[in-house]
């Protein structure tokens, strides 16, 4: 079994097939990519403490440190205290199935159509670009998921949930007190989505139109929707909202103890055409009117003849009347 041991910065290419790769870091960032090509290949740009190992065995490629456990990582305590830190790359075969273990690290995860898992304690996570099935669990770190395909499930104490033009079929999202905003537009079908959170704020944007049974409720915070076709009820503690949109195929089901929930409304296609039509025909304010004609340009006043200028100097001497002759006759 091929094995590295990397305690300065390295680049390593493996020729043999990658089906799996495992990463478990402390400190620093991780980035994943998934390629078109057969191969895969690391660069660790930064590392200070403990080294790295680096393995090869049956498809599976690993990098980790030695004593971080890939099943009790959110649990894992450094025994010996000491400071560690790497940045790690990886462009691995877009199939690969990922595993990406982070504490006080961050990780970004691109392009995979496998299955990809992400785990940590404090550090956040960005998923861009996932078509395979996606979960992702952490204590306090955030995730934020932009164009994923496949269903996503996540799990979290006190992080927060983003999701930017989800479009997989099922999105299953459990905090304590995380907040979590969920973008969806799925395009294979009406979706299953369930968030639950005890004391985050939940807020669920829908394509219009969109097919799905819906069910939320609060205990003590507020609700508010933007669809015609849902009922909100409860003035005083509970609240609710509930009713079909569309054909109902889908279900939303959104809870929490003392968070808000709100539901919101994407335009429709037809919506958006109409206000860019509207907005292109706007007269652009204090325009003069497109037909008129072009403004003349005023000329200075000419005096009339005789007529003094106004703008002339007045610091010519005056005649002086008593000097002057005079058609009295002197006795």
């Amino acid at each position: 079994m091929p094995e590295w041991s990397v305690a300065e910065p390295r680049k390593l290419t493996f020729d043999e097939p990658v089906r799996t790769l495992r990463v478990r870091v402390v400190n620093g960032t991780v980035n994943v990519v998934g390629t078109d090509e057969d191969s895969a290949r690391l660069e660790v740009s930064e590392i200070s403490g403990p080294p790295l190992t680096v393995t090869q065995h049956d498809g599976t490629l690993s990098v980790a440190y030695d004593d971080l456990p890939w099943r009790s990582l959110l649990e894992w305590l450094d025994p010996m205290g000491t400071r560690r830190d790497a940045v790690v790359s990886l462009a691995v075969p877009a199939g690969t199935r990922v595993e990406v273990g982070v504490i006080g690290a961050g990780a970004v995860v691109s392009g995979i159509e496998g299955r990809a898992e992400v785990r940590g304690i404090t550090g956040d996570a960005t998923l861009v670009g996932l078509t395979g099935p996606v979960r992702a669990k952490t204590v306090s770190g955030n995730v934020e998921a932009q164009g994923v395909t496949g269903d996503l499930r996540f799990d979290s104490i006190s992080g927060d949930l983003t999701v930017f033009e989800g479009s997989g079929s099922s999105v299953q999202a459990e905090s304590v007190s995380g907040s979590m905003i969920v973008d969806l537009d799925p395009v294979a079908g009406p979706a299953d989505v369930g968030l639950t959170s005890i004391s985050g704020e939940i807020a669920v944007r829908l394509p219009h139109p969109t097919h799905a049974e819906v069910s939320a409720n609060s205990t003590s915070g507020s609700v508010s929707s933007e669809f015609d076709d849902l009922r909100v009820t409860g003035q005083w503690g509970a609240k609710k909202i509930t009713g079909r949109l569309g054909s109902g195929g889908g279900r939303l089901r959104a809870k929490t103890l003392s968070g808000s929930i709100a539901l919101l409304r994407k335009p429709s296609v037809d919506e958006e055409v109409e206000e860019d039509l509207y907005g292109a025909d706007e007269p652009v304010r204090d325009a003069p009117p497109a037909d008129s004609p072009p403004p003349t340009p005023t000329s200075p006043a000419v005096a009339a003849p005789g007529t003094p200028d106004a703008d002339a100097p007045t610091d010519a001497p005056k005649a002086d009347t008593a000097d002057g002759p005079t058609d009295k006759k002197v006795l």
